[in-house]
């Protein structure tokens, strides 16, 4: 999720659903929920089959690797990229996809865990996640608390309902009802246009925040919320799965990596994570997964341990 929080943006529809009410049930799934990221669910091409690195390997602790797996916490509301699948309980997404991957290139097993948004960075800090893969978008806040390293790239974009009825203008939305997920950079996003518009005189903008993305983007398809706004892949999937009920609104802005989330004593582990995305950039997997999921536009050629953010 881009922006300035120390949590998150936000997640959309399952795949392969059509019906909002049915993608609000879809993406549900309690702390329990565990996945080994083995497959997409969006297509019948297997993964790419990527070998483990010895040199790489050779830089995960030794309390990460005896194990052979790697815990992830994850936000599995917010496809394509987690969330849960149709059978409501596999984990699928491009993150499962490509972290599954890197594990790999690590010579390890990927275990991705439903957890809520806010919750994971402090997971990741007291040892409950081995790493955090949940969209967080890079910024200077939460690189004080832990490693971050860059795999992708988005930004924020708006949603309404199908020829937007409302007439929403994200530059001009003073006095409607709009939905955002809890502890995303969006919740940041429109609380200052918001402000904006009481210090212009306006109506404040009612923000209503839910626990998932899911959740909002039913509320925006029912007519609850005039218009949302989530990270730019997310809403695009959202438009795409729910068929004709929403249509974007603007531009996508403010694009920033997304991290993967690391203890902030552990840098060569984050190294070893940012190599393992380099080499899977190197021999094409990394944007192999990405097209399974129509996400190639976000891809980027320079994964980066902490890198400059604003």
């Amino acid at each position: 999720m881009t922006g300035r929080p120390l949590t998150r943006r936000a997640a959309a529809a399952v795949a392969a659903l059509t019906s909002v009410t049915l993608v609000a049930a879809g993406c549900g799934g309690d702390s329990g929920d565990t996945s080994s990221g083995s497959g997409d669910g969006s297509s019948a091409t297997p993964l790419p089959s990527v070998a483990a690195d010895d040199a790489l390997a050779a830089m995960v602790p030794a309390a990460v690797s005896e194990d052979g797996v790697i815990s992830v916490g994850s936000d599995t509301t917010y496809a394509p990229s987690e969330f849960i699948a149709e059978d409501g309980e596999t984990i699928v997404g491009f993150d499962v996809d490509l972290f599954t991957l890197v594990a790999q290139k690590l010579g390890l097993e990927a275990q991705f865990e439903t957890a809520p948004f806010d919750s994971i960075i402090a997971g990741v800090g007291s040892g409950r996640y081995e790493v955090g893969v949940s969209s967080f978008t890079i910024n200077a806040e939460r690189m004080t608390q832990v490693n971050m390293v860059s795999y992708y790239s988005a930004g924020t974009q708006w949603a309404t309902r199908a020829g937007n009825p409302d007439d929403v203008d994200p530059d001009d939305a003073c006095g409607l009802a709009i939905a955002v997920q809890k502890a995303t950079v969006q919740v940041d996003d429109i609380t200052a246009r918001s402000d904006a518009c009481v210090a212009a005189g306006d109506e404040p903008i009612t923000i209503d925040q839910y626990d998932g993305q899911d959740q909002a983007t039913a509320a925006i398809a029912s007519g609850r919320d005039a218009a949302g706004l989530a990270d730019s892949p997310v809403m695009a999937y959202a438009v795409d799965q729910t068929g004709d009920q929403l249509e974007l609104l603007g531009d996508i802005y403010d694009s920033a990596p997304y991290g993967y989330v690391v203890p902030k004593d552990e840098t060569d582990f984050a190294q070893a994570l940012a190599d393992a995305v380099q080499a899977l950039v190197d021999d094409g997997s990394y944007l192999e997964v990405l097209q399974r999921w129509g996400v190639e536009d976000g891809a980027i050629d320079d994964p980066t341990v902490n890198p400059a953010a604003g």
